[in-house]
């Protein structure tokens, strides 16, 4: 493991870890915290391969030919027809 950094921190008591070692899940509140941030990083790290793998691709083709964008009215209007028409069916 590499070397820790000791740090203090101030939690509102909705937010300690007190319960997750009381439970038995983590055996102190430094692994509580150590596991959210790693879960923290893990989806920063999905949403930065989000944004190049799916997101990037799309604004460089909408950059290359603008004509194949649609207008937004026709895309709310719709994604609104498809929501009132799920809506009826329950």
């Amino acid at each position: 493991m590499p070397k820790a950094t000791k740090r203090t921190f101030s939690l509102p008591a909705e937010q300690t870890a007190d319960s997750k070692v009381e439970a038995g899940a983590y055996a102190s509140g430094s692994e509580v915290v150590r596991d959210g941030l790693h879960a923290l990083q893990e989806r920063n790290a999905a949403a930065e391969r989000w944004l190049i793998e799916e997101v990037a691709p799309v604004y460089d083709a909408m950059k290359a030919n603008p004509k194949r964008a649609l207008p937004a009215k026709s895309v709310f209007a719709e994604a609104r027809a498809r929501y009132t028409k799920r809506k009826s069916r329950r």
